[in-house]
């Protein structure tokens, strides 16, 4: 008996190496992962109230979900527009991570849309902004907070903020807000500001100036004492700060920062930070790269002076992140990301929604530098073996499907303008959950081209060749050759297995010392880790010589 293996850039050795390469391949981490590589959620989408518009922007608090942006109905999972259980929401509502079910004790409307929730550290207040200017009929221009433990509208924090407010970070004392506006309260700010928890007064000291344009994202270090800023702007307080800079948290002087992971802007070429996230000690930034292959993927610094530790140069935009463990989650609409050693591009172009990683560096890119960019071979991280289908959706006019990602130690949950996920409708809002809370029911990719090819190369000898599939959740799958009718198998082998290696890998198994005379039909039996299987159809049938 003998076992193959073919990849185009794999030259044929013995037998013997071939069979150890399929076991050793590439270690990437998934809901069962090798080595020390951490675990991901599953790619099982979980039941979860549906919205009839977009998400852009969720956060979680212990078990709840709140989420904004742009939708008028929320509805059941499971359900069609229109549906009679169908319930207002008007651009906010709040569910719990757990069940997905609408949490219908807090429940209010904003008069036009959010672009950013928040809470603040002790979990207490969530806080809104956008380009409302009422909720629930009472004026809030364009910010609001609300009681965590009540759900009811804060009726002392509102200040008045002449434009939208695009970003949020909060102490359990200041709340630091960004966007494009140029006063709050009638007082002069420049896209930048910072009001009391308590009641919303303006803090005179801290007027720091984002000089040319938005300001997207925003994050503070847990002792308040840096606020780290993210955006579309060239300049902070006058200074080249290109995307991303620091500032002092009590003054608003400009604080230290190192790295220059966003490139200068050229014309109408530009990247900007799109959403910030920690973990405590490093910074995590998402990043929307315009004008072809800018620089749009994903970077992390130190939290304390901006040092760059890892930049990911995947190209396809970046929309959010999030930290769970030692995986970061984000979302866009990546298509390259050979700079990690996954999937290259493709023609046509394709998009994939949703991506999972280390947060810490694993090793080096070895692709050509980005356009414009300030790095060359940076230290990167390892991508993660998570690949659920989000479909694009239409709603925003822009194609995308998720626009926010959001979780807590159990859970991740998605926020956009997807219609389903893995095939199935799931409008605008998705959970995920670890191994232990999901139903672990995703298992290898149907695929035509896992049904064997028969030769028979020598006398009493077949040969059993066939294509490798894939899982979207599990990186390792095992393959086992049934012979006719019968369910144990003559061979099992196990080999790892991504969308973009799957259409290349080949394995092939010789049986031999079968009976001259004798007619042979062939299956192959796929099963992941968690016992989800896959059998082939099978084979046309070959008679021994």
């Amino acid at each position: 008996m003998r076992f193959d293996l073919r990849h185009p850039a794999i030259l044929p050795v013995t037998s013997v190496t071939l069979a150890a390469l399929a076991l050793a391949g590439p270690v990437q981490a998934d809901t069962v992962p090798s080595g020390t590589k951490p675990p991901t959620v599953s790619a099982d989408p979980l039941p979860t109230w549906q919205v009839n518009g977009v998400v852009w922007s969720a956060v979680t608090v212990g078990n709840t979900v709140y989420a904004t942006r742009k939708f008028t109905k929320a509805r059941p999972p499971g359900t069609a527009p229109g549906d009679a259980k169908e319930v207002t929401r008007n651009n906010l509502l709040a569910f719990d991570i757990r069940t997905g079910a609408l949490i219908t004790s807090f429940n209010h409307s904003l008069n036009a849309q959010g672009l950013r929730v928040a809470a603040s550290p002790d979990g207490s207040r969530v806080y809104v902004g956008g380009d409302f200017t009422t909720v629930d009929g009472q004026t809030r221009n364009h910010i609001a907070a609300f009681n965590t433990a009540t759900g009811a509208l804060d009726t002392a924090f509102k200040p008045s903020v002449s434009g939208k407010v695009r970003a949020i970070a909060a102490t359990n004392s200041t709340v630091y807000f960004g966007g494009n506006f140029f006063s709050v309260n009638g007082s002069k700010r420049t896209r930048l500001a910072a009001a009391a928890k308590s009641n919303g007064a303006l803090s005179a000291g801290w007027k720091p100036v984002a000089d040319d344009d938005e300001v997207f994202a925003l994050l503070v270090s847990p002792d308040g004492k840096r606020v780290i800023v993210g955006g579309r702007f060239q300049k902070l307080n006058g200074a080249t700060h290109v995307g991303i800079g620091a500032v002092n948290g009590t003054n608003g002087a400009i604080a230290t920062w190192y790295s220059k992971p966003i490139p200068t802007r050229i014309g109408e070429r530009y990247s900007y930070v799109s959403n910030l996230t920690t973990d405590g000690t490093t910074v995590y930034g998402s990043a929307d790269g315009e004008g072809g292959k800018w620089f749009d993927g994903r970077f992390a610094a130190k939290l304390s002076n901006g040092v760059l530790v890892w930049l990911d140069n995947c190209y396809g935009a970046t929309y959010g992140v999030q930290v769970v463990g030692k995986a970061l989650y984000s979302v866009g609409h990546a298509h390259d990301c050979s700079s990690l050693g996954a999937f290259p591009e493709t023609t046509p172009q394709t998009w994939h929604r949703t991506l999972a990683e280390t947060t810490y560096k694993t090793g080096t890119d070895k692709t050509a530098p980005g356009t414009n960019s300030n790095y060359s071979h940076p230290a990167v991280p390892t991508l993660l073996h998570w690949f659920p289908t989000v479909a694009m959706g239409s709603f925003t006019g822009q194609y995308q499907a998720a626009w926010t990602v959001t979780g807590n130690s159990g859970y991740i949950a998605l926020g956009g303008e997807f219609p389903s996920v893995n095939g199935k409708s799931q409008q605008g809002l998705v959970r995920f959950a670890v191994k232990s809370l999901a139903p672990n029911k995703v298992g290898p990719t149907p695929s035509s081209a896992v049904t064997p090819q028969l030769t028979a190369p020598a006398a009493r000898t077949v040969k059993v060749t066939w294509q490798t599939t894939w899982d979207q959740d599990n990186e390792k799958l095992t393959y086992e050759v049934l012979r006719d009718a019968g369910q144990t198998p003559v061979f099992t082998t196990s080999m790892w297995s991504a969308f973009w290696a799957a259409r290349v890998h080949t394995a092939s198994f010789t049986d031999t010392g079968l009976t001259t005379g004798s007619s042979h039909t062939y299956r192959i039996r796929v099963t992941d880790p968690l016992g989800n299987v896959l059998t082939s159809a099978a084979s046309s049938p070959i008679k021994v010589g």
